[in-house]
């Protein structure tokens, strides 16, 4: 897939109505966009909330004021769609209150990089790599990642799973950098506690 050009020679053809950019724009952002709706909404209307901000973002382009990159300013949208359908449905999720009712990171689990201070028990594969291709474990984290609350799931999804910077997922999500930092830690550290746990269990 051809890489997007910068946002000054985007957002210009994508106002000039070309066809060709907007086809490109579909291609890079629409399954970031379906996964953080899916982990704030849920699968079965992923899709339809991704479709209304789409809709939305067509609409509201011409006001684009650039404060952001435009891939941040897509999902923001998404982000909002996703919690309005959420208070529509009378499920809603504060995401600042989340992080707050957490509590203080403890410090012996990761680095300032995010690195483990301490390794989760020892995996009894070869590699990583090995240890992604069992489907009993590919089925362990998924299931782990289901139970997180939906500012976890949301904030894992963009940080480990897409590379967003922590600032990039503050303006898509709307909370303070200390809160995501508390949800993005409590979310790795339940992921990466239930691997040790079905590791455990593996080689006992």
């Amino acid at each position: 897939m051809a890489e997007l050009p910068p946002d000054h020679e985007l957002i210009p053809q994508l106002l000039a109505g070309d066809e060709t950019t907007f086809v490109q724009l579909v291609k890079a952002y629409h399954g970031l966009m379906v996964h953080l709706a899916k982990a704030i909404i849920g699968e079965a209307i992923a899709e339809e909330v991704v479709q209304d901000a789409w809709m939305a973002a067509i609409k509201a382009l011409p006001k684009f004021e650039r404060r952001s990159s435009l891939k941040t300013w897509i999902l923001r949208i998404v982000s909002n769609c996703a919690k309005s359908r959420l208070r529509h449905e009378s499920r809603t999720v504060n995401f600042d209150d989340m992080g707050n009712a957490l509590g203080e990171l403890p410090p012996q689990n990761f680095k300032n990089d995010g690195h483990w201070q301490l390794a989760p028990h020892v995996w009894n594969k070869d590699t990583p790599d090995a240890l992604l291709a069992s489907q009993e474990l590919k089925q362990c984290i998924d299931t782990a990642i289901s139970t997180l609350s939906v500012p976890q799931q949301a904030i894992l999804a963009l940080r480990d799973m897409h590379g967003l910077s922590m600032e990039e997922i503050c303006k898509v999500l709307e909370v303070s950098e200390s809160n995501a930092r508390v949800l993005l830690h409590r979310a790795r550290s339940h992921v990466r506690l239930a691997i040790d746990k079905y590791q455990s269990a593996e080689i006992q």
